[in-house]
């Protein structure tokens, strides 16, 4: 086999009893519940920890080299930050920033533009992407099908020894169903558990008069496609969603990203163009670019004093979850998987 397969070891941990779907996945209080199905797609245990194994595979690449978690870290909010790009096999770089990995059980399309429709769907996106991990779904099978650990992890987890495209696919949604976030201090204080400092609440009031309307709580997105007025990157020339739907209308429109674990999720933007909280402000106050697109909201500049503008960003920073971040069950599984010395 192919250097830096993860393999699972020999005897998967056991517990005294299996985790239900309830279990796994709770709709947290006062949130609106999920649009996902899961009645053709219930979490098991075995699903779960299969898709999170296939997850931090760089098998799933051409090279074996890039993994999911290579562009989605758990320690920035399941993107990447050392970047503005994606970066994928044989050191070619993306066209766009990857977007956060969370509370995705609530989102219709995925993807800046939308292109996918269906969770179960998404992660075929970047497995087939010439310039992220570029390789197919059958390579994908044909890879997992030589691994002895696989195909019993695939029939624990499906009672099937033939391991499938639609099956990975549905283990690694699977995965990305258990990661919500609902935990950030500015969630206790929804729960009257503690209170927003004098800042931190002068900044939520700012925040709801400026930009509730696209990042709407308690996902912190409206889940809609917007033009938020940024001037286009000669570079790479993104028009976002008008790529998808071929309608004018959509020309510069991106979907509208969740600001929850803003903190920890830089750079910011579909190109990752800001580096900065105080950039995304700076833009939002004094940079907007004019276009028929532009989103309604901003058609006048949003007005922000220096500091307002520290205290803006004082109740983002509530929206940080910490459990989430450093969450065990969400990390690369080096207590049950672990790297291969095969060639």
């Amino acid at each position: 086999m192919k250097k830096l397969l993860l393999f699972c070891s020999l005897a998967i941990v056991l517990f005294a009893f299996k985790a239900t779907h309830e279990q796994l996945f709770k709709t947290p209080e006062n949130w609106p519940q999920p649009v996902y199905d899961f009645s053709k797609n219930p979490l098991t245990e075995e699903k779960v920890a299969l898709g999170r194994a296939l997850f931090y595979d760089p098998l799933l690449s051409a090279d074996n080299k890039i993994s999911c978690a290579s562009c989605h870290s758990q320690y920035n909010a399941f993107t990447h930050a050392d970047h503005a790009l994606s970066h994928g096999i044989g050191d070619s770089i993306g066209t766009r920033n990857s977007p956060s990995l969370m509370n995705l059980a609530w989102h219709k399309t995925f993807m800046w533009d939308g292109a996918i429709h269906h969770l179960d769907m998404q992660a075929l996106a970047p497995i087939t992407h010439p310039d992220e991990m570029g390789s197919s779904m059958e390579n994908v099978v044909a890879e997992l099908q030589q691994s002895e650990v696989y195909l019993g992890l695939f029939y624990t987890a499906f009672n099937d020894s033939v391991i499938t495209g639609e099956h990975t696919l549905k283990a690694i949604a699977q995965f990305m169903l258990t990661l919500v976030s609902a935990n950030s201090k500015y969630d206790s204080v929804m729960r009257r558990q503690t209170v927003f400092t004098a800042q931190e609440n002068n900044g939520y009031q700012l925040f709801k008069q400026n930009c509730a309307s696209c990042h709407t709580e308690p996902l912190f997105t409206n889940l809609a496609f917007e033009n938020n007025g940024l001037p286009v990157d000669t570079t790479l020339n993104d028009y976002g969603r008008i790529k998808t739907t071929q309608l004018a209308a959509d020309s510069l429109r991106f979907k509208v990203p969740t600001l929850r674990n803003i903190e920890f999720s830089y750079p910011y933007m579909h190109d990752g163009r800001f580096k900065k909280l105080g950039d995304v402000l700076k833009h939002y106050t004094s940079g907007i670019h004019q276009s028929p697109t532009l989103a309604g909201q901003l058609q006048q500049p949003v007005v922000l004093s220096s500091n307002e503008r520290v205290d803006m960003i004082a109740f983002l920073l509530t929206l940080s979850d910490k459990e989430f971040l450093f969450n065990p069950a969400f990390s690369y599984p080096k207590n049950q998987f672990k790297p291969s010395a095969n060639n």
